[in-house]
């Protein structure tokens, strides 16, 4: 973010702040971090590389297509906007370092908003250990985020996606289907306020520290889960040349996700079913749910499979490591190619895709 200069508060709008009040604005709230040599306030930001490498991501945060501000606050987009690019970082096995990021929103959005939004995107730049350096603003239709993390190895190699080979386990750390779940609560309109899984939808909580231990402890390949697990797992798969095949009863569908299921009234289009997967899978507390007629199992299952933006980690690891508790055993790596669940290829969709 270029330039500077001090304002008083941040009622009004953004155009009364006018371009580098916001910048002022914001960069009040967002820390340099431990690695940055020259911050906001000049051309460019210097952010020292000690390992000798950069690794780096970016994203985009869309008004309407990714969030909605009649759902999510202003912090809760800064959140979601920094984790979305962080979590790719970690995926790497790398230790995120800086955020760069460039905001363009409307000119009667509330100069709160704003600054809302600031101390979301450095409260989670600031639990990943990154600072944020810099960025742009601009006026448009609507507010687009673009979020650049950078990253360091530490002086080890990358986690590629292509490195799983046959014989190594599947593991994930952190929540599977959350965000789906929250996401379909409050677009049922059953939504509760201290929910937690409209919180993991609306805030993402990726475990970063997890990406470079995961890199420490040999893993082969890493993705963070972010358009769905069967497609994020089927691109570690299709880049490694590999089968991958996970196990329903490892997927933890738990009764956070059951008892959404059971409070949703619309039933899930035919393309989002889990048919074909062991009935094993299913509780024996399980009742049909109004949803399709399906379990609230099933229904839970489905997020877990095809829901994304949880953004945790999924990572292939030679059987012999001994993983430590918070990654769970998931599936396993053969020779062939694709993805299945009990050996059994999904129908329909496998997440989300953009242009579809």
């Amino acid at each position: 973010m270029r330039g500077g200069g001090e304002i008083a508060g941040d009622e009004g709008s953004v155009a009364d702040l006018g371009e580098w009040g916001v910048i002022a604005a914001l960069k009040a709230r967002m820390p340099a971090g431990a690695l940055t040599l020259v911050g906001i306030g000049d051309d460019s930001a210097v952010v020292s590389a000690p390992s000798g490498s950069v690794v780096a991501a970016v994203d985009l945060l869309i008004e309407g297509r990714h969030f909605r501000r009649d759902w999510s606050s202003a912090y809760d987009v800064g959140v979601k906007a920094a984790a979305r690019s962080l979590a790719d970082i970690a995926a790497m096995g790398a230790v995120n370092t800086a955020l760069l990021v460039a905001l363009a929103t409307p000119g009667t959005i509330p100069a709160r908003w704003a600054t809302d939004l600031a101390e979301g995107l450095a409260a989670e730049a600031t639990r990943a250990g990154a600072g944020i350096v810099g960025g742009d603003t601009a006026r448009a239709d609507s507010i687009t985020l673009s979020v650049t993390a950078l990253g360091d190895l530490e002086g080890r190699r990358p986690v590629l996606r292509s490195g799983a080979g046959p014989g190594d386990v599947i593991a994930v750390a952190g929540p599977l289907g959350h965000s789906a779940a929250g996401l379909a609560l409050l677009t049922a309109g059953t939504a509760e306020a201290a929910d937690e899984l409209v919180t993991a939808h609306l805030r993402p909580a990726p475990p970063y520290d997890a990406g470079p231990e995961a890199a420490r402890l040999g893993a082969t390949a890493m993705i963070d889960v972010s358009d769905g697990l069967l497609a994020d797992v089927g691109h570690v798969a299709a880049a490694s040349g590999v089968h991958i095949n996970l196990k329903a009863a490892s997927l933890a569908v738990g009764s956070a996700l059951r008892e959404a299921a059971a409070r949703l009234a619309v039933p899930l289009p035919p393309s989002r079913t889990t048919a074909g997967y062991s009935p094993a899978t299913a509780s024996a507390s399980s009742v049909r749910s109004p949803s399709g007629g399906r379990s609230e199992t099933a229904v839970a299952l489905d997020w877990v499979l095809t829901g994304g933006e949880d953004h945790s980690l999924v990572a292939a690891f030679p059987a012999a490591v001994t993983l430590p508790a918070r990654w769970r055993v998931i599936g396993e790596v053969r020779a062939g190619a694709g993805v299945t669940v009990d050996g059994v290829p999904h129908e329909g969709p496998a997440g989300w895709q953009h242009f579809r």
